[in-house]
């Protein structure tokens, strides 16, 4: 869980604030009228959040490759669609 900090007193605590989350391993949400507004992360966290984004952005164009390569296939005329192969062979005349 994040710590919580209005940006008021956040601006008189920054070194603070700082050393708590490189050191601390905390992370420090600055709020502003009891609504988040930036949070303190360190850097490594930073990485991996960014590791993350790129992670989805890749998958995310697997997908959309994917879908392209999926074309039309032209469906079958209404009669054989409703009776399957049979349609077929019923229409066949055996003489």
């Amino acid at each position: 869980m994040a710590y919580e900090i209005p940006v008021t007193q956040a601006r008189a605590e920054l070194a603070d604030l700082i050393n708590r989350v490189v050191y601390g391993g905390e992370r420090v949400v600055v709020t502003r009228h009891g609504k988040p507004l930036v949070a303190l992360v360190s850097a490594a966290d930073l990485e991996r959040l960014d590791a993350l984004d790129a992670l989805e952005a890749s998958a995310g164009e697997q997908v959309v490759s994917s879908v392209s390569a999926v074309r039309e296939v032209a469906s079958a005329p209404r009669g054989r669609q409703r009776f399957g192969i049979a349609a077929e062979h019923r229409g066949a005349d055996p003489s």
